[in-house]
């Protein structure tokens, strides 16, 4: 008797599985982003707190797709092409892992931000690019599911809205604290908050290029377009 078509069933349902972790960190993370900029323009510490809590649940996912991929290797065998999205499954669930990290950094920053005086209208700016930050998160996970390198090759050209969002808001912090002394320490603050949500948009990309990868067989072959002309660091 053929054991093929039992193993191949097998690994679907294993696959459907960890697809649903996936899919369930990912909604956690683009939640963690959103509400972390909206406990800073709300001055909501309480909801700060939640989303610092809750990056332990988004580590425990990441753990358990790991586990859950690391079973599917070793028992089903897989072949090349099924092989490669298990690994591109782990490797996205590195990308989010780090993304609610993210959001639990800006979440700290927003809880120190609260105890000072609002920086102009500087709390809704950072709302808005966390929006975008969390549309090319799902966008991206939704090529993931459908396959679509046109969708995550749109989300890879997308983010370059997110970097001259960052550039403008950095430069806004530049000029208040040039205004004022005073407010050089919550403009810090704030920097680290828009530079964390672009680190995002990044880890976004990184999604994009792992579908890109998975339904073609390669990466993209020219350097993504960066927007971000600022001297800061880029390091993750």
């Amino acid at each position: 008797m053929n054991s093929e078509p039992h193993i191949m069933r097998a690994f679907d349902r294993d696959l459907e599985t960890v697809q649903a972790m996936l899919m369930k960190m990912g909604s956690l993370v683009e939640d963690a982003i959103v509400c972390a900029a909206e406990a800073l323009e709300a001055r909501d510490n309480d909801l700060a707190g939640r989303v610092v809590r809750g990056d332990a649940v988004i580590d425990a996912l990441e753990e358990q797709v790991n586990l859950e991929c690391a079973r599917i290797i070793a028992l089903r065998s897989p072949t090349a092409t099924d092989l490669r999205t298990v690994l591109t499954v782990m490797k996205i669930a590195a990308y989010l892992e780090r993304c609610g990290d993210y959001a639990k950094n800006l979440a700290k920053r927003s809880t120190v931000l609260n105890q000072t005086a609002p920086i102009g209208d500087s709390a809704a700016s950072v709302l808005r690019m966390a929006k975008l930050v969390q549309q090319l998160i799902r966008d991206a996970l939704d090529a993931y599911i459908k396959r679509d390198a046109t969708l995550a090759t749109e989300v890879r050209q997308r983010d370059t809205e997110v970097d001259q969002m960052y550039n403008a808001l950095f430069r806004e912090f530049l000029t208040h604290m040039m205004e004022d002394p005073r407010n050089i320490t919550a403009c810090m603050h704030l920097h680290f908050i828009a530079k964390n949500i672009e680190r995002v948009g990044d880890h976004a990309t990184g999604i994009a290029e792992q579908v890109i990868y998975l339904v073609t067989g390669t990466l993209p072959a020219e350097q993504r377009p960066k927007g971000d002309t600022t001297a800061y660091d880029r390091g993750a």
